[in-house]
Order: structure tokens, then C-alpha cells, then sequence
């Protein structure tokens, strides 16, 4: 790994870079070499009410006289740029998250385009109705922006997690103030110079960078802002909910997650093993729909846990920027720090650990690694089969029977995803009607595409993101009556 040069980054608002107007800043740290890489505009009041106003003009203005077919043009061509410029931005989701080059270059940047590019495809097809009313009037609907959406992203998937939001809310005819994570807002400022260089209106996409607890609450709380779209934990979302209260704003959560990864014993367990473990190691676990609970039945448990442990062991953190890498670094010492105490936990309240559990060192004595880790004997009632840990940290847990597996599925506050494996096809179609979870995978997991809506049940959150399902949360609905009567 090789030492990068200091980043300095602004603000971007109204199509200009500028920076934050009491001129703070805060620093991006690498994870894999706990070097500073970057130092970030800290926007504060004055910053977040010119980005509020910049695109509250762009809706009055030049945006809003785009046709649907030309606005849908341009978002087309976003994700165009983003691939021409794929290698830079897969580097930069890199180094400020720690994921696997592999990941950003092959599956996170040409998900982000592909996001972009099928939102684009909906901008002219977004219309209302005619409707048969009673008496002789002409009813028809309009469907409308909502207005200026504010989208709060978080550090795990920092680029594609954005164009989950923006994509929708553009097509839609929105304009967006995108408030990434502090760790990681070099993708969404790399986006906001793909806007400017393609000429996009100044106002439609601004963004302002700094801490959560300060520039996002900013944001909740401003009365210029129609929505907030946001992905992140639980605990947040329920203070966006209160904090958005006062204005009444439209609101879409995409929150944490402790997902049943169901296996019943006459599974291909060959394949079930493989998506054991890409449910909890893809993204370093660091993924809101990991399937971070392995339900197994009693009777396969053992054998299934010990090839998934096999399997685990075999991979080794390494250079996050290494193309044959796998498993990145942890994205902060922060996150790594509460990955440790949570298996301090599982340790002390009798899990069996069988993999993993350790800080890794990858041979520069530098870095946020963590071993992959897995633990047996878990039971439902400790901590890790019920909190949401973020991490490469799996917890088995045993069942008896169909009805059993459901029921400890369903045992948890959180709904985003499960998966199901065996070869029954009644049997999968009964539990996934069962499961109480936004997305349920049959005999696979960690499948995405943007047609197909995500999002959660219970305290996962509410809302949608992607396919058409995303526009509802993104448009408003007028009805207009005509009196026809002579």
C-alpha cells in the first residue's frame, strides 16, 4: 500500500465549489493505513441554508422548465460518466471505506451507474390519471416533484447508497442536497463533479459535507427541505422521525438489520455453505442486510457450521487497493473497536467461538482488519443473535422444525432481509410468506437489482428504494376537477 496525497476538498452548492463559510474542515482517515487522506469542508448553518435556497431556485428555474425527456437525458448520462470514470471512483470508495477495489470496480460503481440510467428510463413515464367521477366534471391527477429532497447516506456503501436516492428524486424532477457520512463523502463530491462537468443546472445537486449530529441535523430541521431519504441505524432514524416533526416532512428510512439466513437440511448445502458465508463476509459484514443470524437445522448444524468456520478461516484480510483481495478493512477504528466488544460478549455469555475473533495484521502493522469470525451454540436471547453488530460476525443458532426456524426469524425487532435454502419449492414459498422482511432470497443472497424494491419491516424502516416502488416516495399527488356542466 502506497502513501496518497492529501486530498483538500469544498463544499459544492449551486454548482460552485466553495468552502465551508467558518472554514473547518474534518479528516478522511484510510482505514487499511490509518492514514489521513483527505481534509473536507465542515459546512455549518449559513452553508446548509445557501444549498437549501440554491436548489429551491433550480426548482423554480432552469430544472424545473426541463422537459421529463431531457431531464431523463442527463440523468442518463450521470451514470455514463460514471463509467468512463470508474477506475478514479472505485479507488476513492476505496480508500476512504476499505472495501475491496474488486467490490468498488466490478459491482459498486456499475450498480451506481446502472441505478442511475434506469431512473432515467421513468422521468417521461411519471404521469396521472383520469378518473370517472361521479356529475359532469373532467378529474385528472397530476403527479409532482415532492420538492428539494435531502439525502443523508451512510459509510458502508458511501456511492451507490447515494444513487439510490438521488436517481429516484432527479427522474422525479426534485433537486437533492446530498449530506454523505462523514468518513466517506469523496464519492458523493466526486458525483457533484460529474453534475457540474455535464452541466447539470446549478442547484439540482449540491453537496454538504461534515459531521451527521451537526450538518444532518441541520438538514432535518429545515424548513426548506420537503424530504429526507435515509439510510443508517435505527436509533438515528427514530430521531429524523422526531426531528422532522415540526415541519412535517416526507420521510423514507432505510435502517439496521440482523437478518435470518434460514437453512433446512435438505438444501444443496454446498451452495447454502457459499451463501452463508458471502451473506455475512461480503462488504465485511459491514452491510445493512448481512446475514449476520444462520438459523441450521439440529439435524445438518454441526457439519454446516464446521464448513462455514472452514471457510472462513481461509480468508484473509489484505490491501483493501490488492485486485485479488476479498476482505477489506473494517471502515473505522470506531467500527472496529465495537466489532471487538461485541465478540467480547459472545465470549462471556457462552457462544462457542469456531473462527475468527481477533484483530488481523496483514503484515504492515497498520489498519482497521478483523479475522473473519464465526460463533456456534448461539442462542436467541444473547446479545448477538439480537443486536446489530456491522461487522465480518456470524452467529449459529439451531432449530427444530419449519414452524421453529420461522419463529426464531421473526424473533427480532428488525425486518430488512432473509433467505431461505432448500430444495422444497412449497416449503420456500411458505416461509417467505412467513418472514417478516422487506426482501426474502430463495436458495441465493445479497442479490440486488434496481427494478426490484428494498427496503424494511418493523424497525428496519419504512419506504422503498429502487424500481418503480421508489418514485411513490419521491412525487406528490394533485387532483384537478374541470366543471364541464353548461
Amino acid at each position: 500500500m502506497t502513501s496518497t496525497t492529501l486530498m483538500r476538498k469544498q463544499l459544492f452548492i449551486n454548482g460552485e465549489w466553495r468552502d465551508a463559510t467558518g472554514g473547518k474542515t474534518i479528516e478522511v482517515v484510510n482505514p487499511a493505513t490509518e492514514e489521513v487522506i483527505a481534509e473536507v469542508a465542515s459546512a455549518e448553518q449559513g452553508d446548509v441554508d445557501a444549498a437549501v435556497a440554491a436548489a429551491r431556485a433550480a426548482l423554480a428555474g432552469p430544472w424545473g422548465r426541463l422537459s421529463a425527456r431531457e431531464r431523463g437525458r442527463l440523468i442518463w448520462r450521470i451514470g455514463e460518466k460514471l463509467l468512463e470514470k470508474a477506475d478514479d471512483i472505485a479507488r476513492l470508495e476505496t480508500l476512504h471505506n476499505g472495501k475491496p477495489i474488486f467490490e468498488s470496480r466490478q459491482i459498486e460503481v456499475p450498480a451506481s451507474a446502472e441505478c442511475f440510467q434506469y431512473f432515467a428510463g421513468w422521468a417521461d413515464k411519471i404521469h396521472g390519471e383520469t378518473l370517472p367521477v361521479k356529475g359532469n366534471y373532467l378529474t385528472y391527477t397530476l403527479r409532482e416533484p415532492i420538492g428539494v429532497v435531502a439525502a443523508i447516506v451512510p459509510w458502508n456503501f458511501p456511492l451507490l447508497l447515494t444513487s439510490w436516492k438521488v436517481g429516484p428524486a432527479l427522474a422525479a424532477g426534485n433537486t437533492v442536497i446530498i449530506k454523505p457520512a462523514s468518513q466517506t463523502p469523496l464519492t458523493a463530491l466526486a458525483l457533484a463533479d460529474i453534475a457540474r462537468e455535464l452541466g447539470v443546472p446549478p442547484g439540482v445537486i449540491n453537496v454538504v459535507t461534515g459531521p451527521g449530529s451537526t450538518v444532518g441535523q441541520m438538514l432535518v430541521q429545515h424548513p426548506g427541505i420537503d424530504k429526507i431519504a435515509f439510510t443508517g441505524d435505527t436509533t438515528t432514524g427514530k430521531a429524523i422521525m422526531k426531528g422532522s416533526s415540526e415541519t412535517l416532512k416526507r420521510i423514507t428510512l432505510e435502517l439496521g438489520g440482523k437478518s435470518p439466513n434460514i437453512v433446512f437440511p435438505d438444501a444443496d448445502l454446498d451452495a447454502a455453505v457459499r451463501g452463508a458465508t458471502t451473506g455475512i463476509f461480503y462488504g465485511k459484514g459491514e452491510v445493512c442486510a448481512a446475514g449476520s443470524r444462520l438459523l441450521v437445522d439440529k439435524s445438518i448444524k454441526n457439519e454446516f457450521v464446521d464448513k462455514v468456520a472452514s471457510r472462513a478461516k481461509k480468508m484473509t484480510p489484505g490491501d483493501p487497493l490488492d485486485p485479488k483481495t476479498r476482505l477489506g478493512a473494517i471502515s473505522s477504528k470506531r467500527q472496529l473497536e465495537n466489532n471487538l466488544r461485541y465478540i467480547a460478549i459472545a465470549t462471556k455469555e457462552g457462544a462457542q467461538l469456531v473462527a475468527g475473533g481477533a484483530r488481523a495484521d496483514i503484515g504492515t502493522g497498520k489498519g482497521y482488519f478483523l479475522q473473519p469470525t464465526v460463533f456456534d451454540g448461539v442462542t436467541p436471547e444473547m446479545t448477538i443473535a439480537r443486536e446489530e453488530i456491522f461487522g465480518p460476525v456470524l452467529a449459529a443458532i439451531e432449530f427444530g422444525d419449519v414452524d421453529e426456524a420461522i419463529a426464531r426469524a421473526n424473533d427480532s425487532q428488525y425486518g430488512l432481509a432473509a433467505a431461505v435454502w432448500t430444495k422444497d419449492i412449497k416449503k420456500a414459498h411458505y416461509v417467505a410468506r412467513k418472514l417478516q422482511a422487506g426482501t426474502v432470497w430463495i436458495n441465493t443472497y445479497n442479490i440486488y437489482d434496481t427494478a426490484a424494491p428494498f427496503g424494511g419491516y418493523k424497525q428496519s424502516g419504512f419506504g422503498r428504494e429502487m424500481g418503480m416502488h421508489a418514485l411513490e416516495h419521491y412525487t406528490q399527488v394533485k387532483t384537478v376537477w374541470v366543471d364541464l356542466n353548461q
